[in-house]
């Protein structure tokens, strides 16, 4: 009864302290969304502003203008728009008369009808530009007038420059009073979420330091510079096993390969891990961001995520029918703190997670040259781009370990080497783990820095890609014996 009590609470701490660290994750980005917001509706009040002086100053403009100038100037652009729906009003005449009469002696006989329409068409053409041109002739300004008027226009435009200087500034002020009230506020949020924090902390430490507790693992059982271990793992269908007694431990910040023939269980050792499959026997243990390590055996399917573990499928999973933006967001939803009334009333805290991931994902979009695709939907792209935007999605949630089912499957040689590109400037750039599965035995033996090769779910060998490139076992699992 103690046991589960204390397990209890475990989870419950767990669950407040990671719900603490994203509320200071959210403070602490809020800053740059907010200074963008701020200076995109300063920069838009600005060019209004602008664009309501240079309105008045175009009156002002033309009055410098001479006679000829000002019929130039103002019919211009309005004889081009003329002359291009003549064009496309001659073409239809044409194409009407030909559909009408369809011989050439038809055609012949009815000239005169197809003539008299194209002559009028013009005809109401040139009364138009005659009527524009009427419009602006009668202006009639002398030199002395004109050199007033250029005087004027000067004073004016001085004058407004002058105005939108002042406005500039004053919009610049009210920005960073506005910025330094909300870099006071998100401190004071943060320092109170701190001492929470610093609280919750304290507790765990208390529960796991509780001897009655049995809470917290030895660190003999894994070595402190992995961050996953499988031990005796085995995983059985019926008689079938698919996974035979396999160990092996990954250390952080590396890239693991998992290799072996169709059917060694490769895929099935990365569902026990991510508890799609619950293994009968042996245990899966993980050391999280704080450096506690977990039994993965206890946690629900739905809870592993939450412990900075993410993972890829074979086939590509976006859903289709939401742009590359929106599914980075997707690939956040166990992150959100904003509940279903948040959303349905578009709260301002609800507004403002929503800015705060758009930004983080298109930070990462950007980071993996992928930005351009962000407004665009899944259907139609390069299946090699696809398979980019999917390892880009598992970083909205900060994960420790990226697990890769088979990511090179079906692309062609350029897309792997670009893939393989990506997945190391993950792994520098993230700091992360990855853990793949992968056929590709170029791109294993290029990326990997620790590789286990299987067959039939129970080990062959284990080391650098040089070590079981050379491995007689490994060579006779793939190639066969002599």
């Amino acid at each position: 009864m103690v046991k589960n009590y204390s397990s209890h609470r475990k989870v419950l701490l767990e669950r407040n302290i990671s719900s603490l660290l994203y509320q200071i994750e959210l403070a602490e980005s809020y800053i740059t969304v907010a200074e963008k917001q701020l200076t995109e509706k300063m920069n838009r009040r600005i060019e209004n502003y602008k664009s309501n002086h240079q309105d008045e100053l175009l009156q002002s403009y033309y009055a410098t203008l001479t006679n000829s100038s000002i019929i130039k100037e103002m019919t211009e652009d309005a004889y081009k728009d003329l002359d291009n729906k003549l064009y496309w009003k001659k073409r239809a005449i044409k194409t009407s008369f030909e559909r009408k009469y369809k011989s050439k002696e038809d055609q012949e006989q009815h000239q005169e009808k197809l003539n008299k329409r194209m002559m009028d068409a013009e005809l109401k053409v040139d009364l138009k530009k005659k009527a524009l041109l009427r419009k602006y002739d009668s202006r009639n300004i002398t030199d002395d007038q004109m050199i007033l008027n250029k005087k004027s226009y000067e004073e004016k435009l001085a004058a407004a420059n002058q105005a939108i200087s002042v406005y500039e500034n004053q919009q610049k002020l009210i920005l960073d009073q506005k910025m330094t009230k909300i870099k006071l506020q998100l401190e004071t949020k943060k320092n109170k979420l701190s001492k929470k924090l610093s609280v919750k902390n304290a507790h765990m430490e208390q529960l796991l330091n509780d001897p009655k507790s049995k809470l917290r693992f030895s660190e003999d059982i894994m070595n402190e510079t992995s961050i996953l271990k499988i031990d005796h793992l085995t995983m059985q269908f019926g008689g079938l096993k698919a996974v035979d007694d396999l160990s092996f431990e990954v250390k952080k910040g590396e890239v693991f390969g998992l290799i072996g023939p169709n059917g060694a269980g490769k895929t099935t050792v990365f569902n026990c891990i991510t508890q799609f499959y619950k293994p009968p026997f042996g245990n899966i243990y993980y050391r999280n961001s704080v450096n506690d390590i977990l039994l993965l055996n206890d946690f629900k399917v739905h809870n592993v995520i939450k412990q900075g573990i993410v993972r890829t499928f074979q086939n590509v999973e976006l859903i289709w029918e939401l742009s590359i933006l929106d599914n980075m967001l997707v690939g956040a939803h166990s992150l959100y703190r904003s509940t279903f009334f948040t959303h349905s009333f578009q709260t301002f805290g609800f507004k403002r997670e929503e800015a705060i991931l758009k930004a983080k994902a298109e930070k990462i979009l950007s980071d993996l040259d992928l930005i351009a695709y962000k407004d665009f939907y899944p259907v139609g792209l390069p299946y090699g781009i696809l398979k980019k935007i999917e390892l880009a999605r598992t970083l909205m949630t900060n994960p420790n370990l990226i697990i890769l089912d088979e990511p090179a499957a079906g692309l062609n040689d350029s897309e792997t080497e670009s893939l393989a590109l990506t997945i190391k400037q993950i792994q520098k750039d993230y700091n992360c783990t990855i853990f793949l599965v992968e056929h590709d035995m170029g791109l294993v033996m290029n990326i990997c820095d620790t590789i286990c090769a299987i067959s039939f779910g129970k080990k062959l060998a284990i080391g650098t890609p040089k070590e079981i490139q050379s491995n007689k076992l490994v060579q006779e699992a793939y190639l066969g014996g002599e």
